[in-house]
């Protein structure tokens, strides 16, 4: 029984040092409430019913929300780009899975896994919010 607490304890530590966003360096994005609920059906989101599709939602979040398909899950982020200081160019352009800052740094994000491509030494993923489909309608919240 103690070495099953002892593996339970290990596996608690592993998973709280692992998350990127509590890199000091991540911490540029607001922590905004979001809680918002789309209906599928609605012609502004019938892109999402193919997969490798996203969706731009303005006026959530930090830069807007992010809502991308894969034909079987639905993803949504934070629309900011976490590697620096939110300002007129930080929120990403979508296309497809990936998304790009809007800046001249050309920082892109897999809107699946939510972290940059080619890294180039930066260490913020994406800020994800949760997704839960009932029916035609998502909910997306924090």
């Amino acid at each position: 029984m103690k070495s099953l607490f002892s593996f339970l304890l290990f596996l608690f530590l592993i998973s709280c040092s692992g998350n990127s966003n509590d890199d000091r360096n991540c911490r540029f994005l607001l922590d905004i409430g979001v809680n918002l609920t789309i209906d599928l059906n609605l012609p502004q989101y019938s892109q999402l019913a193919f997969a490798g599709n996203s969706v731009y939602i303005p006026n959530q979040g930090n830069a807007g929300i992010i809502i991308a398909s894969t034909g079987v899950d639905f993803f949504a982020w934070d629309a900011s780009d976490p590697n620096h200081t939110p300002n007129e160019c930080s929120a990403l352009i979508p296309s497809g899975l990936n998304g790009t800052c809007g800046c001249n740094d050309g920082n892109t994000y897999n809107f699946v896994t939510g972290t940059i491509e080619g890294n180039d030494g930066l260490r913020c993923s994406l800020r994800n919010y949760r997704v839960e489909k009932n029916g035609s309608l998502l909910t997306i919240f924090n």
